[in-house]
């Protein structure tokens, strides 16, 4: 059969995606780049990190068991941690504890599917799928013009899973997911050494090919977007958002040529992690990374999504290989055997050890503001507490000094109060005055944040 006038060339598709593969899946920027150098304030950052399938909290009866409750004993100052988070007990000064908080349109869904709205707020309750951009990426929008990328977002697994099982934490202003990454070489060598060590001009060369690339595939697309159904023509506009983000990025890329990066040493991060035989490792590298994008400077938005839900992709074997139990996580989570508690509390306890030696390493490297920890708002927790009920979200709130943050408490918050708040004071925290985010009613009603 001939070839139709109308028919794209699959070569000319699968260079268009040899580019998507090159470079970062970033949301289109309006903000034009600020001069580099013109900046006299320290930068702004914030991080979000997540763990699924909730966490362990033994009911109040079960004295036995009471130290392996995620969260902490009494409230306030005075709050005195479990097994569980005592990991965390040398960041005290640097963190807030927080209970109650969760999504209103997620409260009566599986825990597993408000995985997808934990930066959203969004509506999955329904049969049509109404999600929403994630407060990453709105803080993206407004930060973006101060780095090389917009926003830097990792998991375990990369890409984006499927809807309800999401493996990426952000969500583009249309409410679809963005890719996240896991290959750490690759991520090092996208972000730290771009262009291989090639001149400045060899480097332009190859930004307007890939360019030209780019405008030949949209052109091509445009032609046969007018002869599609409705259906195929969803998929291509997804498809073509994709290549336009892209097309951003080329364009971010050849503004930032001229501006050396500056100097880092990358020698301590193991760029070869096998997240199927040392977790922690692989965990730890890609804090590593995340870490050293805040020394450089390359974006001031990160995500990282340390497993899925619902015991899919290789989080669910963590437990297995770091502690040697016998059933994954989100097995782990619904055993009734005698040591369920002691298993889940001791899982629990490995994740938050990994989370402190994130803010380690944030507290003990520096730029020229000081430790990056003070200039940086972190939030870490799940979408779920125990059983999978989307409700009672555990979350720990870290960093901000040089901002006002005031830490050092542990908070229960009414548990209607929409986490939403939290994302509004957030982003007023680092100089984002929204009035509003998804569902929230205002600011977060507490002195942590101001």
């Amino acid at each position: 059969m001939g070839k139709k006038s109308w028919h794209l060339d699959r070569r000319t598709f699968l260079k268009g995606l040899g580019v998507s593969c090159m470079l970062p899946y970033m949301e289109a920027m309006s903000t034009p780049l600020a001069k580099v150098g013109s900046m006299s304030e320290a930068p702004k950052r914030l991080c979000f990190v997540y763990f699924p399938n909730g966490v362990g909290l033994p009911p109040v009866t079960n004295y036995h068991h009471e130290h392996w409750n995620w969260f902490p004993l009494g409230e306030g100052k005075d709050y005195r941690f479990t097994k569980t988070l005592s990991p965390l007990e040398r960041h005290r000064k640097e963190i807030s504890i927080l209970g109650g908080l969760s999504h209103p349109k997620s409260r009566r869904l599986l825990g597993h599917l408000a995985g997808d709205t934990w930066l959203t707020g969004g509506d999955l309750r329904g049969s049509e799928y109404k999600n929403n951009i994630s407060v990453d990426q709105l803080a993206a929008q407004h930060l973006a013009k101060h780095t090389r990328f917009p926003s830097l977002a990792l998991s375990t697994d990369g890409g984006v899973g499927y809807k309800s099982r999401v493996s990426t934490l952000s969500f583009d202003p249309n409410g679809r997911p963005m890719p996240s990454e896991h290959r750490h070489r690759e991520i090092f060598e996208r972000y730290f050494a771009p262009g291989g060590g090639e001149t400045t001009q060899a480097r332009r060369k190859s930004l307007q090919q890939e360019q030209k690339i780019v405008d030949l595939v949209l052109a091509d697309s445009k032609q046969l977007q007018r002869r599609l159904g409705k259906h195929d023509q969803l998929k291509l506009d997804e498809y073509m958002t994709s290549l336009n983000q892209v097309e951003e990025q080329i364009k971010r890329n050849e503004k930032w040529l001229n501006v050396p990066m500056k100097e880092f040493n990358a020698d301590h991060i193991n760029l070869n992690p096998n997240a199927t035989v040392d977790p922690e490792s692989y965990i730890r590298s890609s804090f590593d990374l995340m870490v050293l994008g805040m020394q450089t400077d390359i974006t001031r938005v990160m995500t990282y999504m340390m497993a899925r839900e619902d015991g899919m992709g290789f989080g669910e074997n963590f437990p297995k290989l770091a502690l040697g139990f016998k059933n994954g996580h989100h097995a782990i989570s619904h055993d009734q055997s005698k040591n369920h508690w002691v298993e889940w509390g001791s899982y629990d306890q490995w994740l938050a050890k990994q989370f402190s030696y994130f803010l380690d390493k944030m507290k003990n490297t520096e730029d020229e503001y000081g430790p990056l920890i003070h200039n940086t708002l972190v939030l870490y927790g799940s979408a779920c507490s125990s059983t999978h009920d989307a409700v009672n979200y555990p979350l720990v709130l870290a960093g901000g000094k040089n901002m006002g943050v005031n830490h050092g408490t542990y908070t229960k918050f009414d548990e209607h109060s929409p986490m939403s708040n939290l994302f509004v004071s957030m982003l007023h925290t680092i100089g984002i005055p929204v009035e509003s985010f998804s569902d929230s009613t205002g600011k977060l009603e507490t002195d942590i944040l101001g």
